[in-house]
């Protein structure tokens, strides 16, 4: 298992669109993927569950991934969380 912290850099925060490149990124592997903030656990590859983590530019995510392809799984979300969702 790996858990590590994902920081929200994008202006937008967690809208529509990274949501759903996050989703899509995540549904890629077979390992299981978590975001929780703030006590809540969200199915990173659940649209709505991205959705109602409702986070705004600077918010920290602590990411769990479990499974056979973990390591490759958390580096991509890790990218996509550092990359800003391409929104720079």
């Amino acid at each position: 298992m790996i858990e590590t912290t994902v920081r929200v850099v994008n202006r937008a925060g967690l809208h529509t669109r990274p949501a759903a490149m996050l989703v899509k990124v995540a549904s890629q592997f077979e390992s299981e993927i978590f975001l929780e903030r703030d006590g809540f656990q969200i199915n990173a590859k659940s649209i709505i569950g991205v959705m109602t983590l409702a986070a705004e530019q600077g918010s920290s995510l602590n990411l769990v991934v479990e499974g056979e392809d973990e390591s490759a799984a958390a580096a991509a979300i890790e990218q996509l969380f550092a990359s800003g969702f391409d929104e720079q």
